[in-house]
């Protein structure tokens, strides 16, 4: 038997009132044709605008860095430190100054020794404190070519967890101690030594650390030289390798007192877990994590990691949960550590999560970087997707595909439904601009909408895509569309006009679905009638009970009006729109359709994220009644089958504070059908 299908849409702007979403009035149906309608859950106006910007010029490009090498003495006493930095550049037009990034750093001298010439000291040193940067003035013009920028300066390690900052930790004695540790992502490189802070205009970094002979001192490379400071006896010089070409976000360094655990991936990289004293046991599962991880990561892209050992350190005082510094990765305590007697499975999931994510970037953000901040949501929310891939990978048993169904795309969707949201793609100009995007919709609709990517267009040519993008941009910075065309060669489908209806206009659709019966014709329709409000090209899957785990049909809403065919499909099987909840909207059944879905709720071959998806979008369609009391008690009634109070609560509470109501009795027939 065959299927006909016809699919439309409808695209209703969601209007500031207390019932956002318009009515529709349906057809009388006959019994097993299928009309799917769309609407849209979207503001008012689909384009989304920052807050007042400040002005902001990015820095010139006269003068480039090609190396930084940089010596830093921090003191731990009395929370300052010295520094010297002595940079490769290039000049590409003359000039008299050079302007770079600076903030909380006094510079003492600085010069300039162009290559085969002699040192032109500066003569001034301009501060644009509200900007973060500082232009050196210089009495003649430095010509075209490569010289040497050198750079003394002092700087104090801060107590705002930001640039390059003191780590309170107490030892097993009792005794408080400190620890000088950096975050630099977004922009705060600039707090540790002048720099050219920007993603795109990357270099090569020699590092060495002068610090107490009985600290651990790390850095993103390998200690190459490890020798007394000659004028400090009881302090020694760290010198490690030459960095790749990378940006200053992913600069690190670490000093202070840790144990550690160590291992090798079985690809030879060696890995290290860093602990606070005495905790080393609790680093064990991580890196159990970290040293399946990379060999995934490796044979997923096709490209090895590309450095020779990689940390993973738990600080204590971090206000981010992890930061993915290329080769020292830096964690929040809980995010790293897992005490082997008391820590709980939620606990373990947690920390095999942020290390997937982390490690994911090493070749996703550090290997290939984003050109601006504008695209910093594909980094967050390729790394949040496919954090889940890889631990579903290393951790089957641990069903984590059904934990981001309600971790992450339910909540996506919850937010993206209301006013204040913004498209996933931000436009990006003065760097404090990017702290406002760092938000759920970056990580968890950039996770979503990446996984209902990777569905569309199929895992092998997904992986051929990445390939492709990682090979040619490696050790380069790339945007958005320079991924979307890579995955679009790779499968020859249109992946920039998909995904742009997506990432650049907030909310999603709803689909809204109808049967009438036609001897063994079904069918979905999708109008449009409103040409202002938004348009989403929707990639949507259709399975059946003849086989739930498996996509029926797979089509491209692309067009005003598009009709498929599926074939072998008995009168009494349903079928099922959104197998897995992977595409990134909701979907409104008619009571007919969720009375056939019932027996598969009942007998739980309806899969369970399936199950899920099909409660959380039930509810998310509720709104307040006039009688909250009357709500409260039919809402009760609908969830008589769950036995856990508490879960009865949550949903209710979550349920009163959405807007509209449909299927209220079919709400308690899936209830009394079985826990969902």
């Amino acid at each position: 038997m065959s299927c006909r299908v016809s699919l439309s849409v409808i695209r209703l702007a969601l209007p500031r009132s207390p019932n956002p979403i318009a009515k529709l009035v349906f057809p009388t149906l006959r019994a097993s044709r299928l009309l799917v309608r769309f609407k849209s859950v979207s503001s008012e106006s689909t384009l989304f605008s920052m807050p007042e910007r400040r002005p902001f010029v990015r820095l010139p490009t006269d003068v480039y860095p090609v190396n930084y090498g940089l010596r830093l003495k921090p003191d731990l006493i009395d929370f300052t430190f010295e520094g010297k930095l002595e940079a490769a550049v290039e000049v590409t037009q003359g000039t008299n100054q050079i302007v770079m990034n600076c903030a909380d750093i006094d510079i003492i001298t600085a010069s300039f020794v162009p290559e085969g010439g002699e040192e032109i000291n500066a003569t001034g040193f301009n501060y644009q404190n509200e900007d973060e940067k500082v232009t050196l003035c210089f009495p003649s013009t430095l010509q075209k070519g490569s010289g040497s920028l050198k750079i003394d300066f002092v700087g104090e390690l801060n107590d705002k967890m930001k640039g390059f900052y003191r780590s309170k930790y107490t030892i097993p004695s009792g005794e408080i101690r400190y620890a000088a540790v950096t975050q630099f992502e977004a922009t705060d490189a600039r707090r540790a030594f002048p720099c050219w802070d920007e993603p795109a205009i990357k270099a090569t970094f020699d590092i060495t650390l002068i610090v107490p002979k009985d600290r651990v001192a790390l850095s993103n490379m390998n200690v190459v030289d490890r020798k007394p400071y000659p004028e400090d006896h009881s302090l020694v010089e760290v010198k490690f390798a030459t960095t790749p070409i990378m940006s200053t976000y992913l600069v690190a360094f670490v000093i202070g007192e840790y144990d550690f655990v160590e291992s090798q991936s079985s690809d030879g990289v060696t890995v290290r877990v860093y602990t606070p004293v005495g905790k080393a046991e609790q680093g064990r599962f991580a890196l159990e994590v970290a040293t399946k991880t990379l060999p995934f990561y490796k044979d997923y892209f096709s490209v090895p990691y590309p450095l020779p050992k990689i940390d993973l350190i738990a600080i204590a005082d971090f206000a981010a949960g992890a930061m993915e510094n290329w080769g020292l990765v830096t964690y929040r305590e809980t995010a790293l550590l897992i005490d082997p007697k008391n820590s709980c499975a939620s606990s373990r999931q947690w920390v095999a999560l942020v290390v997937g994510h982390e490690l994911a970037h090493q070749w996703f953000g550090n290997l290939v970087t984003m050109e601006w901040w504008t695209h910093l949501w594909l980094n967050e929310g390729f790394a949040s997707w496919i954090e889940y891939l890889c631990v579903d990978h290393c951790f089957p048993e641990y069903d984590i595909w059904t934990q981001f169904v309600s971790a992450d795309y339910t909540r996506a969707l919850d937010l993206d439904a209301l006013d204040n949201s913004h498209p996933i793609e931000v436009d990006v100009g003065h760097p404090s601009e990017v702290d406002e995007i760092f938000d759920a919709i970056s990580y968890s609709k950039g996770a979503s909408v990446i996984r209902m990517l990777h569905n569309y267009i199929g895992d092998e040519d997904f992986r051929k895509g990445m390939n492709a993008y990682l090979l040619k941009f490696q050790h380069k910075n790339a945007s958005t569309e320079d991924l979307w065309e890579c995955l679009e060669q790779a499968s020859g489908k249109p992946i920039a006009a998909v995904m742009n209806s997506w990432t650049k206009q907030m909310g999603f659709p709803i689909i809204v679905v109808d049967q009438e019966q036609v001897t063994v014709t079904k069918s979905f329709s999708w109008t449009s009638i409103d040409e202002n409000c938004p348009n989403w090209m929707v990639p949507i899957s259709i399975c059946t009970s003849e086989d739930p785990s498996c996509t029926k049909m797979e089509v491209l809403l692309d067009q005003p009006e598009t009709t498929v065919n599926i074939t072998n499909v008995a009168p009494d099987h349903w079928l099922k729109i959104n197998p897995g909840t992977v595409g990134f909207y909701r979907i409104q059944y008619s009571s007919a359709m969720l009375e056939s879905l019932l027996p598969g709720i009942r007998d739980l071959t309806l899969l369970p994220v399936d199950r899920l998806g099909l409660q959380n979008d039930l509810f998310s369609l509720l709104h307040k009644q006039a009688d909250m009391q009357e709500e409260k008690n039919r809402i009760e009634r609908v969830l008589g089958a769950i036995p856990a109070p508490d879960i009865i609560q949550r949903v209710l509470n979550f349920a009163l504070s959405v807007r509209d109501i449909t299927h209220t009795h079919l709400l308690w027939k899936i209830g009394q059908a079985g826990k969902i």
